[in-house]
């Protein structure tokens, strides 16, 4: 190890060491008890499931205690075990400094307690050696994820990414669980735009990333909440809050280079086959007209069993409104050849539109038939409702090709 007074750290000498795949990055601060016995569990682990060259770094977040003394000793217990002490504490400050001085090209990191199953770590890194993806978290909140802990932090937690959906528009569904690894060159562009060094150090990265256009790999993981733990919740969750806005206007105001990192980092748009894009009018038309077969046989249905129930009009408007959704994502998918989430809300939009009008063509020829007979033969009402139908598909059809080529 040698020491380096531009960041007051002790710093390994990695550059005469073969190459590392994978450098796993333990910050620390006063855990003389737990150290450990938790490296070792981890070493072992790595030694005997990970195929690769592998690095374990113990980041010393200025502890008070005798942690950093455990943590050399182990270093010179186990091969490949190296320790980085930091003057100042912040588990962001620890994760920058590791990570950039780190010879591994993929960077992970996980808390001292190994709350999460270690059998995630494997599935965790793989796509990011494959270069699947660039980013890869462990998630809590996936429905094949196993969590023990209490209510609160159960709340708390759930709460937070809600905040996050809310004010951030992110899409990654855990942004704090200790579980994260990203890929070497990805970090080297990400981390000088990171600006906190604390506990928001997290969220922050992804949500670079995630505007960056990269891809973040989520891995359902079992972990078991530490009751030992020291965190202060309220002083975090102040400071995430206050993080929160700080980005939120840096994104706002355009200071960040979004649209440089998007052009030397972000994945190039997908391409559809060419038998499928464009699809020509004739093409178009007959595959609207399948979907529009289909919707009007599922209508059909929908409003003979509303019927008896509800009555003819809201049958009508019941029946509409379920095949309007399901006809709109048919046309998408089938007419337009058009994937993806990409502007599905406003393609669903104009599809509702078109429901309305449609709904009034249809509601009006009801409300004809029933001012000329009072009690219409069911089959007549049928009749009715299947030629004001064919207005509306028509019409549907002329709005649908119209806004899915705009958009295009």
């Amino acid at each position: 190890m040698t020491y380096s007074p531009e960041i007051g750290s002790v710093v390994p000498a990695w550059r005469d060491a073969p190459p590392t795949l994978l450098d796993v990055v333990v910050p620390v601060y006063n855990e003389e008890v737990g150290l450990g016995p938790c490296v070792r569990w981890l070493h072992a682990h790595l030694a005997g499931n990970f195929p690769y060259p592998f690095r374990i770094t113990i980041a010393d977040n200025a502890s008070t205690d005798a942690t950093l003394a455990v943590a050399q000793g182990i270093a010179a217990e186990l091969p490949g075990v190296e320790v980085l002490h930091l003057d100042a504490k912040g588990r962001g400050r620890a994760l920058r400094a590791a990570w950039s001085a780190s010879p591994g090209s993929v960077l992970a990191y996980m808390d001292v307690d190994l709350s999460t199953d270690l059998a995630a770590l494997l599935p965790l890194v793989a796509p990011l050696i494959s270069g699947h993806s660039d980013l890869a978290i462990g998630t809590r909140l996936a429905r094949s994820s196993r969590v023990v802990r209490g209510a609160k932090r159960e709340v708390i937690s759930r709460g937070y990414n809600l905040l996050l959906r809310g004010t951030l528009s992110t899409r990654f569904s855990d942004a704090q669980c200790g579980f994260k690894a990203i890929r070497l060159d990805v970090a080297a562009r990400l981390l000088p735009l990171v600006e906190d060094t604390g506990w928001f150090f997290d969220t922050e990265l992804l949500v670079l990333a995630e505007r960056a256009g990269l891809r973040i790999h989520e891995v359902p993981v079992d972990w078991v909440d530490d009751p030992d733990s020291r965190v202060d919740i309220v002083a975090t969750a102040v400071a995430d809050v206050r993080g929160i806005g700080r980005l939120g206007r840096a994104l706002l105001t355009g200071a960040l280079p979004l649209t440089e990192l998007r052009g030397q980092l972000g994945r190039a748009p997908l391409r559809a086959p060419p038998d499928r894009v464009p699809v020509g009018l004739p093409r178009q038309v007959a595959r609207f007209a399948a979907v529009g077969v289909a919707s009007t046989l599922a209508y059909l249905v929908i409003f003979l069993a509303a019927r008896s129930v509800l009555g003819a009009q809201p049958a009508n408007l019941l029946a509409l409104l379920v095949t309007a959704v399901g006809n709109t994502a048919a046309n998408r998918r089938l007419t337009f050849g058009i994937s993806g989430r990409r502007h599905a809300g406003r393609h669903h939009l104009q599809g509702l539109l078109a429901f309305g009008l449609g709904l009034a063509l249809t509601s009006g020829a009801l409300a004809g038939l029933h001012a000329v007979t009072a009690t219409p033969p069911r089959l007549v009402e049928l009749v009715v409702l299947v030629a004001a139908n064919l207005a509306a598909t028509v019409l549907r059809f002329v709005l649908l090709r119209a806004a899915m080529h705009h958009r295009r």
